[in-house]
C-alpha cells in the first residue's frame, strides 16, 4: 500500500453539525476500499486566498492514509461529484517522507 495525503475544503454553506459526518464519510470510503486512515487534521474554517464559486471561506481538512492506488482514484472521483466539497487535492507521498 502507498501513502497518500488528501486536503479538501468543505463549502461554508454546510452546517457545522454536518461537518463531522462529511469527514467521517470520506474516512469510511477509504476503509471500505481497503485503505487505512492514519491521521485526520481538521484545520477549521479559514479564509480562501481567492474567491472560489462565490465563496470566500471554507472548512479545511487534511487527511493522511495508506491504500492501493485504485482507492485514491475512487476518493478523487467521489470528491469531484460531492456537493459539499469546494476544492480537493490528493497526492502520493514519497516513501522516505511517509515513514
Amino acid at each position: 500500500m502507498r501513502s497518500y495525503e488528501a486536503l479538501y475544503i468543505i463549502k461554508p454553506s454546510v452546517e457545522a453539525e454536518q461537518i463531522p459526518a462529511v469527514v467521517e464519510k470520506f474516512k469510511q470510503l477509504i476503509v471500505d476500499n481497503g485503505g487505512e486512515v492514519t491521521n485526520v487534521d481538521e484545520w477549521g474554517k479559514r479564509r480562501l486566498a481567492y474567491e472560489v464559486e462565490k465563496h470566500r471561506e471554507g472548512y479545511y481538512v487534511l487527511m493522511n492514509f495508506k491504500s492501493p492506488a485504485q482507492t485514491a482514484h475512487e476518493l478523487e472521483r467521489i470528491f469531484k461529484i460531492a456537493d459539499e466539497i469546494l476544492r480537493y487535492l490528493v497526492i502520493r507521498l514519497d516513501e522516505k517522507k511517509a515513514s
